[in-house]
């Protein structure tokens, strides 16, 4: 997409810190933190959002779950605990209309999301 933030960080059009990169994912530094860590995960494919997920692509929610794992134990949260967290439209809480999800951890998020 055109405008799309995530595909300009993708083209290295825009910068980021990079955590994790293979052929299908990438996840990043998230700009604005929730968490002490905050990592987004990124399919490079452009998939608006979950609504998007269907039989051709749905291998990449595995993809980013692989993702999120091999960051979680890079960054050393994965043993006690993080959070993944995808929003899926404007009620929701999405902003940028491109799939990824949210590895939030280093503190303990308790049971609640809101």
């Amino acid at each position: 997409m055109e405008n799309c933030v995530f595909c300009k960080i993708i083209k290295r059009e825009l910068p980021s810190t990079i955590y994790y990169e293979d052929e299908r994912v990438i996840a990043i530094k998230d700009i604005n933190p929730a968490a002490p860590v905050h990592v987004l995960i990124i399919p490079k494919e452009h998939i608006a959002n979950v609504k998007e997920i269907n039989e051709s692509n749905a291998q990449i929610l595995i993809d980013i779950h692989k993702a999120a794992n091999k960051v979680a134990e890079d960054l050393g949260i994965a043993e006690k605990g993080y959070r993944l967290i995808t929003n899926c439209g404007v009620a929701a809480g999405q902003t940028v209309f491109h799939l990824h999800y949210h590895l939030l951890g280093g503190v303990d998020m308790g049971p609640k999301i809101l």
